[in-house]
């Protein structure tokens, strides 16, 4: 499992603990690039969640779609192995 593959595992755990609708778009080809890993819904809110490992940053396009869903009232977050248990925390307080 890649470093990325376990991030994302620990944010699959944590959504589900939570009880969290999600998804997880496939990010190439008609339309979704730059799409975070998770589309999330949690107690009525859209959250988007991007996933990376190391020193990994957001790509440009990432980033300007995270930006598109903070104009429109969603929220956004970058989770790496450091602040995985973040998403939880992020969350409640969205509550």
């Amino acid at each position: 499992m890649t470093p990325e593959a376990k991030v994302k595992a620990k944010v699959k755990k944590i959504l589900n603990d939570m009880g969290a609708y999600y998804c997880m778009p496939i990010g190439v080809g008609y339309g979704n690039a730059g799409v975070p890993d998770f589309i999330v819904c949690y107690q009525g809110k859209f959250v988007g969640i991007e996933c990376k490992a190391g020193k990994n940053e957001p790509t440009a396009l990432q980033v300007s779609n995270m930006a598109k869903i903070n104009n429109a009232g969603g929220h956004t977050m970058v989770v790496n192995e450091r602040n995985v248990e973040d998403v939880r925390n992020f969350l409640e307080v969205l509550k």
